[in-house]
């Protein structure tokens, strides 16, 4: 029997302001998950909704989890004028951070780290799930391409996990978590979670080469770096008496928003989003890493689906007869235009450019992964080599060999006229949609996506693509 599920994960283990004990679960974890500590139930024995939930205040449980002390500075108290001045903004983040917050609240709770830290996409993204900055840095956490490559998470042609809600909150809090053992503070694992590991340890050995303390409000830093800790407080001290500031917060319960639905089947993402019977947009709010219309079973991903619809799922893919999925990926042999790879393959020309999001003009080089329709002779699910390894490069073609000259008809006297080859195009674009994750600029990890999300306090905007000036970069000190 197709299962497109192995189990239902549920995402919470309960505690602060919940009184409860751990979910129930008698099913062992996958292998090889990422996210195998997370409690799961068993759907051939077990309902969603006999599964009890507790139903509490998360923000009274955020407040009883707080542990740095508020730093009263004036960088500070400007962050909180400014956030109080734009309550429509603070609301929307809020809003956002609704699907999110109970999950990564857990997580931190789970690792005995200051409630503070669950707080950080706020400052980081304003908990926009596409938030996209200048220098490539993306998801709630904005993780750039490096950065995301030493903490294992996959970008590829299939997906980009720095987007993906369980798997990006994990390497984030890990990547907190060694610095804040690496300089002994909270303050300083952020100021290196912006500005870089190296960075804050350069600054640190200034100092004392000066004679001078090497705390984070005595370091010399770049002013985004000095406003960033300031930024997360702001929002502390909002979280912890927001009618002082005139911001009313939104209900959330101690309860989690989503549940995760182990992929067993290849299945295409608009036909998950029809069994689910959820709107799209939430749908990709929840499931932001999904780069192609295809999930894969073999790259050990999950579906993440609100909690009443996890049920609605299960009962509508039972009696689901069609197949579950209608694409699949083929590698490309040789280096050829888009025209011709759509005839050697057999498939549309434009629908072959349109969902490998490939411009006009340019060619498709060798050893690429291309998604194209499933036909009868490609009716398996996707290899887990090419789930986890799919890379898409594209370049320029070569310029067009110049046309020789004729001799004039009748002239007896004339020579061939020799044609200079055409220039190699060594200096083709190559655009992979897998190694583009330079490091020039290792030491600057974070730039913080609220400065540019601010913009659309006026206009009601929840996209911020292209609105962060981050420059966050990969440090690789430990």
């Amino acid at each position: 029997m197709r299962l497109v599920y192995a189990a239902l994960l549920i995402v919470a283990f309960l505690s602060g302001c919940a009184s409860t004990g751990d979910w129930s679960s008698d099913m062992p974890t996958k292998s090889g998950s990422k996210v195998s500590r997370a409690t799961r139930v068993n759907l051939k024995n077990q309902s969603v909704s006999k599964v009890y939930a507790p139903s509490d205040n998360l923000w009274l449980r955020i407040r009883d989890g707080f542990q740095m002390e508020p730093m009263n500075s004036p960088l500070e108290i400007e962050q909180v004028r400014w956030l109080s001045a734009r309550p429509d903004y603070v609301h929307r983040s809020m809003a956002r951070s609704s699907r999110y917050l109970f999950y990564i609240v857990q997580e931190v709770n789970a690792r005995n780290m200051p409630t503070e830290i669950a707080l950080l996409p706020f400052v980081e993204s304003a908990f926009v799930t596409n938030a996209k900055s200048s220098a490539k840095a993306v998801g709630l956490w904005q993780f750039m391409p490096a950065t995301g490559k030493d903490f294992q998470l996959t970008q590829n042609v299939f997906r980009d996990e720095r987007r993906d809600v369980l798997q990006s909150t994990d390497a984030a809090l890990d990547y907190l978590q060694r610095l804040n053992n690496q300089f002994g503070s909270w303050e300083l694992a952020l100021a290196a979670y912006n500005w870089g590991a190296g960075n804050v340890a350069k600054a640190q050995k200034r100092n004392l080469a000066a004679g001078l303390p090497t705390d984070y409000e005595n370091l010399t830093m770049p002013r985004e770096t000095r406003m960033y800790v300031p930024k997360l407080m702001a929002y502390r001290a909002i979280v912890l008496d927001p009618s002082a500031y005139g911001i009313v917060l939104p209900e959330l319960e101690n309860h989690p928003y989503f549940v995760a639905v182990d992929v067993g089947s290849d299945i295409d993402v608009a036909l998950a989003i029809k069994l689910a019977e959820i709107p799209e947009e939430e749908f990709h709010s929840l499931n932001p890493s999904f780069n192609k219309p295809v999930i894969l079973s073999n790259a050990n991903q999950q579906i993440l689906l609100p909690f009443g619809h996890a049920e609605i799922f299960q009962a509508n893919l039972k009696n689901y007869t069609k197949p579950l999925s209608t694409w699949t990926a083929v590698k490309v042999s040789k280096t050829e235009g888009v025209d011709q790879a759509a005839k050697t393959l057999g498939v549309d020309a434009d629908a072959l450019r349109q969902v490998n999001s490939i411009p006009k003009g340019m060619r498709i080089k060798a050893g690429s992964t291309v998604i194209i329709p499933k036909t009868g002779t490609r009716s398996g699910d996707v290899s887990s080599a090419m789930a986890d390894n799919a890379s898409l490069s594209l370049e320029k073609p070569p310029p067009p060999a110049p046309k020789c000259p004729k001799p004039a008809k009748g002239s007896k006297n004339a020579k061939a006229v020799k044609c200079a080859p055409a220039k190699s195009n060594n200096g083709a674009q190559t655009a992979s949609s897998k190694g583009n994750s330079s490091s020039k600029n290792a030491a600057s990890q974070h730039k913080s996506a609220s400065t540019g999300l601010a913009k659309s306090a006026k206009n009601g905007s929840s996209s911020s693509s292209g609105s962060n000036t981050s420059t966050k970069g990969a440090s690789k000190n430990p």
